[in-house]
């Protein structure tokens, strides 16, 4: 596996894994993409919560000779704790694995019923996982998650529109950032999620017209440039979007003034009514944003 990178590799938190600092999202992705992005370097590869059979294939052919190489995340988003069990093992067998390296409980925004997580701490025991993760919209939420062991790492939405982690997560973390021996930190890893806060942050008609429009790897490079943001999850469906994704690797971490542009186009997209974009699912997430997050996600 090659690593063409400009940012290196890191440690996940309390994980002590080896990753990335992209990761595939299995929501778009073709078989000879994902089997690419490998080759250049990407091990994390994430089964979510759209699941393209294609990517699938593609974790199922890797894994026959490069399993060692990879970072496997399953998601389960199951509300009864009979289910966590059951739902990994079939993701497991879609992909052809005995064992997910990490665990997700999805979309937590307020913690989990002790017996959800007493049943994936069961998977992990039983060698069904070997790390468990929480995903939360929430932010208020994650200082709980941060503090409790059982996570080796969190999924926190940042992005250029929503840099409120900066000031409400990121501060919370601790020691950081991950040790050139790959040791496990105390600090749980992050993994930073909506990069491109779903396409808007690369929607021509939220960018103001005195502002250069970002790439799809500018988005990236924000997200990875912050020193607490260990991976930062990429949905890309296309060959080109995956190949723009990867360019981020290549450029590296942005400058002061590349920040700062970044910030402006982000606070320019956050402001925009709903529907501006004219994407009907940008504008739905949008007010699903305020609804996850009654707090100000739409604002911060």
């Amino acid at each position: 596996m090659t690593n063409r990178s400009g940012f290196q590799m890191t440690t996940l938190g309390r994980t002590g894994l080896r990753v990335s600092r992209l990761g595939l999202a299995s929501n778009g992705a073709c078989r000879r993409d994902v089997e690419w992005a490998v080759d250049q370097g990407i091990n994390y590869l994430y089964w979510g919560s759209l699941r393209r059979p294609d990517f699938g294939a593609a974790v199922r052919h890797l894994a026959r000779s490069r399993r060692a190489e990879l970072v496997v995340v399953v998601q389960t988003y199951a509300r009864v704790a009979a289910l966590v069990r059951p739902s990994v093992e079939l993701a497991l067998r879609r992909l052809g694995l005995d064992h997910a390296d990490v665990l997700l409980l999805g979309w937590w925004n307020e913690p989990p019923d002790a017996r959800i997580v007493e049943a994936a701490r069961r998977v992990r025991e039983a060698g069904k996982a070997r790390h468990i993760m929480i995903s939360c919209h929430r932010r208020a939420t994650i200082a709980r998650y941060i503090a409790d062991p059982t996570y080796g790492a969190i999924m926190v939405r940042y992005n250029a529109a929503h840099p409120g982690a900066e000031t409400e997560v990121f501060p919370l973390l601790g020691p950081g950032p991950a040790t050139p021996g790959g040791d496990a930190l105390t600090r749980p890893g992050v993994v930073a999620y909506t990069a491109t806060r779903w396409g808007a942050l690369l929607d021509p008609r939220l960018i103001p017209p005195d502002e250069p429009r970002p790439r799809g790897s500018d988005c990236y490079r924000f997200a990875l440039t912050h020193p607490d943001v260990d991976v930062a999850l990429c949905g890309a469906k296309t060959t080109d979007e995956v190949r723009e994704a990867l360019e981020a690797l290549a450029r590296g971490p942005m400058d002061a003034e590349e920040l700062a542009w970044m910030k402006r186009v982000g606070v320019a997209v956050r402001s925009a009514p709903p529907g501006r974009s004219g994407n009907p699912l940008i504008s739905w997430l949008d007010r699903w944003t305020r609804v996850a997050d009654p707090g100000g996600a739409a604002s911060r």
